[in-house]
C-alpha cells in the first residue's frame, strides 16, 4: 500500500468538510494540524530527513508554535534553508526538536548561510523526499535505520557547494533552538569527514561520505574558511557566543551534475558511525538508488501486514497514511545507548506513553511483536538505569518523564506481552521494577491517601497495580497478586459517588468528562457509579451530544474565557487529542455497542481526510492514526487487558498478520461509509463459521482463528447486548482497603481546570 501512502497529510493546520451530526456536537481544544512531516523515514528507525524551515514543531513547514486552536502562519509560503536530520512526529510542545546536521547544496557565497529559499516540486512517499530550492537545484533524500543519503542535482555554475552545518539544532522560533555543548569535527581524506555534537547531554556522532574528488573540502567557521584546517574542536559552547561552523565541498558544477552525501549517525562514537553507514549502505560511491530501494521494500513488507478492499481510492490514501504514520516513532536504536555501556536494546523518541499506549503500541505489538519486545526490554533497561519507567523519552540524558500527563503507562503495555505470552522478557525483573515504580512521584500519595491528583493518576495507578497483578501471576506470585489487585480496587476513589464522574481535580488537557469514561479493568463496578448499564448510557450520550446543538471551535489565539466555556461544556474531543480517545468504545460493556458504532462511524468519515489539512489535532507520535486504523478494522485494543472490542468496520474486507497469522475480516450487507451518510451495524458475528453472540475476542481467538465475519444491517440489533455476551469486567477482592475521600488539589488551577502543554 505504499503507493496510496501520502506523507503530506497532516502537514498544515486541519482542512475538514464541515461536520454535520453528531461530530458538529464535539469540541476540540487542542491544536488543529497534525504536526507531522513529509520527511524520509525508515520504519521505527533511529534517522529521519526533511526540508528545514525552522517551523513549529518538526522544522519544516510555514507555522509558529501552538497549543491551542488554529496555529498562526510565520511564512506566507514553503521554505527551506536547508535540510536536516531527527524529526519528530505529530508531536507538540517537546522542549527541544532536534534538526541536526543541516546540509545545504548551495550556488551563493558561504556568507548568506541560513538563508531560505522557496520550496517547490515537493513530492514524497514512505522512505523517500525531494524537492527543488529556489536556487534551482533538485534535492532528493532517503534514510536507513542509521543513516541519510542526500542527492543533489545541480544547475551549471562555477561556484557550487554542499555545506553542513554542524552548530544548527532546533526551531527558528523564540526559545526554540538546541545548542550544542561541545563539538569536534575533522577531515579524514578527501571525501571523507567525521564529527559529533553533544546535545542536551546525548553525544551524536557521523561519519561523512561525499563523492565530489575534484570540490575542494573545507572546514569553515563563523561563516569563514578556514584554507588547511583539518580540525574543529569545542570544548564548552555558550548560546551566547555561539558562531556556526561546519564543512564543505565546494568546486563547479556541470548541468545536471549529481552529488552524493551519505552520513551514517551514531550516539556511540564516529567509529560506530562509519560502520552503522556501512551496514545501512556498503561502501563505494552511487548507493542512494540502493538504499532507496531497500528502504522502500521495508516500508511495503510493514505496511502490507495489513490489507484493505475499498473501491475509494481517498479512502485508501488515509488509511494507508495512518499506518504510515503509526510506524514513524518510536525510533528503534540497537546498541546505541549513549548513556549506560552495555549493549542491547536502546530506544528514544517515546513523545509521549499517554499519546500511543492505548492504540499504537497495541498495534505495533500485534503487527511486529519483535519490535514489542525489544520496546519492553528497553523500557526496562531504563527503568534500572534511571530509576524510572519513562513517560516520555527523548535523545537527551534524563528522560522526559511528563509526569503531569500520567502514571504506570509502561505497567499497560507489559502486561498485554504477559497476557500474549512472548517470548524474550525475563518477567521476575519485570516484576521487581514494575512494583517498584509504582511508588514513584504520584505513587507516594496514592499509597498514603488511597487518591492522588491529578485525579486521572489515581485510575492510572489503580490500572497499573492490576497490570503489575497480571505480571505477578505469570511468575507465581499469588500473595503478591492479591496484595496488588486489592490496591487496584482504589480507583473508586477516583469517583463521586453522587454524580457517577471524576472528583474535581486538575485535568492534563481536557476536563472531568474526558477522563471519565475510560475503559478501567471493572467496567461493571464503574457503571454502578453511574446507576447501572442506563445510567451510564445516559451519561455517555450526553458526552458524545446526543441531541445537542453544533458548537463553536476555537480560532486563531483563542482566549482563556473562549477555553473555559469550551471545556465546560463537557464533550468529547473528536479525536482533537488523546485523553477520551477510547470512551467511544465504553458503551460496549453497557451492551450498546450500536452506539459505538454511531460514533465511529462520525469520526471516521468527518474527522480524518486526505490533503495536508487531513488531521483534526497533533498526531503525536502516531497516536491519531493508529486510532483510525483499529477503528476501522472494526477492532479495538483494550490496552493492558488483551482483549478486542469488535465494531462494524469501515471496509467491506480487510486482513491483518496479528501476531504473525493472517487474519480475515469479511462483511455481508457493506455499504461503502460516506460523510454524513448512514450508520451500519452488526446484526451477527461469526468466528470461523461459529456464531460469536460477543462483542469481543481475546488474543487467543485472534492468533487461532483465521476469519470474523460480521453481518450488517441498516438498524441496531440485539447482538452484544445480552449480560453474558459484555466485555469481561474484573472486580477487585472483597477485601479492598478503604479509600479516603479525596483531597482537593494542592497545585495548579481552580477545580476542573485543564492543564495545559504537553505533546499532544
Amino acid at each position: 500500500m505504499t503507493t496510496r501512502v501520502d506523507p503530506f497529510i497532516g502537514t498544515e493546520p486541519t482542512a475538514l468538510p464541515p461536520q454535520t451530526g453528531l461530530a458538529a456536537t464535539w469540541w476540540w481544544p487542542k491544536p488543529q494540524i497534525g504536526n507531522t512531516h513529509p520527511g524520509a523515514t525508515y520504519p521505527l528507525g533511529m534517522v529521519s530527513a526533511c526540508a528545514y524551515s525552522g517551523a513549529y514543531p518538526t522544522g519544516y513547514g510555514r507555522y509558529d508554535l501552538s497549543l491551542e486552536g488554529v496555529p498562526e502562519t510565520i511564512y506566507d509560503r514553503s521554505l527551506a534553508s536547508g535540510f536536516t536530520h531527527f524529526q519528530q512526529s505529530g508531536t507538540g510542545a517537546i522542549r527541544k526538536y532536534y534538526n541536526y546536521f543541516r546540509v545545504t547544496p548551495m550556488t551563493e557565497p558561504l556568507d548568506v548561510l541560513g538563508r531560505t529559499w522557496s520550496l517547490d516540486d515537493e513530492d514524497a512517499s514512505p522512505g523517500y523526499y525531494a524537492a527543488t530550492l529556489g536556487n534551482g537545484i533538485r534535492a532528493e533524500i532517503t534514510v536507513g535505520p542509521k543513516s541519510a543519503v542526500h542527492r543533489y542535482t545541480f544547475p551549471k555554475h562555477a561556484s557550487a557547494r554542499v555545506v553542513i552545518d554542524f552548530s544548527l539544532g532546533g526551531l527558528a522560533i523564540p526559545y526554540g533552538a538546541t545548542v550544542p555543548l561541545r563539538a569536534h569535527l575533522e577531515t579524514v581524506r578527501p571525501g571523507v569527514a567525521t564529527g559529533e555534537i553533544v546535545a542536551e547531554g546525548a553525544p551524536l556522532a557521523v561519519h561523512i561520505e561525499c563523492d565530489t574528488p575534484q570540490w575542494r573540502q573545507l572546514l569553515w567557521h563563523d561563516r569563514r574558511l578556514m584554507p588547511g584546517g583539518t580540525r574543529l574542536d569545542f570544548d564548552h559552547i555558550r548560546p551566547t557566543t555561539l558562531r556556526p561552523f561546519g564543512l564543505m565541498w565546494a568546486g563547479p558544477s556541470e548541468e545536471g551534475q549529481v552529488v552524493e552525501v551519505r552520513i551514517g549517525f551514531s550516539l556511540r562514537g564516529v567509529e560506530q558511525a562509519e560502520q552503522n553507514l556501512r551496514d545501512d549502505c556498503g561502501g563505494g560511491e552511487g548507493t542512494f538508488a540502493d538504499r532507496l530501494a531497500e528502504t522502500e521494500r521495508d516500508w511495503q513488507s510493514l505496511l502490507d501486514e495489513i490489507d484493505v478492499d475499498t473501491a475509494s481510492t481517498e479512502r485508501e490514501t488515509v488509511f494507508s497514511t495512518a499506518l504510515y504514520h503509526s510506524f514513524v516513532k518510536p525510533s528503534f536504536a540497537l546498541n546505541e545507548s549513549p548513556f549506560w555501556p552495555s549493549d542491547g536494546p536502546f530506544v528514544f523518541d517515546l513523545s509521549t506513553m499517554w499519546d500511543i499506549y492505548r492504540t499504537q503500541l497495541p498495534l505495533l505489538t500485534a503487527l511486529r511483536p519483535d519490535k514489542a519486545v525489544e520496546l519492553a526490554n528497553a523500557l526496562l533497561t531504563i527503568c534500572e538505569e534511571e530509576g524510572n519507567f519513562p513517560i516520555g523519552y527523548r535523545m537527551a540524558k534524563g528522560s522526559d518523564r511528563f509526569s503531569r500527563q500520567g502514571s504506570a503507562l509502561a505497567h499497560t503495555f507489559l502486561a498485554d506481552l504477559c497476557q500474549l505470552g512472548l517470548p524474550g522478557i525475563d518477567w521476575d525483573w519485570a516484576l521487581v521494577h514494575m512494583a517498584d515504580d509504582l511508588r514513584r512521584t504520584y505513587g507516594e500519595e496514592f499509597l498514603l491517601r488511597g487518591v492522588a491528583h491529578p485525579i486521572t493518576h489515581t485510575l492510572d495507578l489503580a490500572f497499573g497495580y492490576w497490570c503489575t497483578a497480571r505480571v505477578a501471576a505469570r511468575v507465581g506470585d499469588l500473595q503478591l497478586v492479591q496484595q496488588l489487585e486489592r490496591r487496584a480496587g482504589q480507583w473508586k476513589g477516583a469517583f463521586d459517588p453522587e454524580t457517577g464522574l471524576l472528583v474535581d481535580s486538575n485535568f492534563y488537557e481536557g476536563s472531568k468528562h474526558n477522563y471519565s469514561f475510560r475503559i478501567l479493568h471493572d467496567m461493571a463496578g464503574r457503571m454502578q457509579l453511574s446507576g447501572g448499564r442506563e445510567g451510564f448510557v445516559a451519561q455517555l450520550d450526553e458526552f458524545f451530544g446526543y441531541g445537542a446543538p453544533p458548537v463553536k471551535q476555537p480560532g486563531r489565539s483563542p482566549g482563556i474565557d473562549e477555553l473555559a466555556a469550551g471545556y465546560a461544556l463537557g464533550r468529547f474531543e473528536g479525536l482533537n487529542n488523546e485523553p477520551d480517545m477510547e470512551a467511544p468504545w465504553a458503551y460496549h460493556y453497557a451492551g450498546r455497542p450500536d452506539r459505538t458504532a454511531e460514533i465511529v462511524h462520525a469520526v471516521i468519515t468527518q474527522q480524518y481526510a486526505t490533503g495536508r489539512g487531513g488531521l483534526p489535532g497533533n498526531d503525536d507520535s502516531g497516536g491519531l492514526s493508529s486510532w483510525y486504523v483499529w477503528a476501522s478494522l472494526g477492532l479495538f485494543p483494550v490496552a493492558g487487558q488483551a482483549s478486542f472490542l469488535v465494531n462494524a468496520p469501515a471496509f467491506a474486507e480487510s486482513s491483518l498478520a496479528v501476531y504473525g497469522e493472517r487474519f480475515r475480516i469479511t462483511t455481508t450487507g457493506f455499504r461503502e461509509p460516506t460523510h454524513g451518510g448512514p450508520v451500519q451495524y452488526v446484526q451477527s458475528a461469526h468466528l470461523d463459521g461459529r456464531p460469536l453472540a460477543r462483542s469481543w475476542l481475546s488474543p487467543s481467538e485472534l492468533m487461532a482463528a483465521q476469519e470474523l465475519h460480521l453481518e450488517l444491517g441498516p438498524e441496531p440489533s440485539d447482538w452484544g447486548t445480552r449480560e453474558q455476551d459484555l466485555p469481561t469486567s474484573f472486580p477487585a477482592p472483597a477485601s479492598t482497603p478503604p479509600t479516603s475521600p479525596a483531597p482537593p488539589p494542592t497545585v495548579g488551577g481552580p477545580p476542573s481546570a485543564p492543564t495545559p502543554g504537553g505533546p499532544s
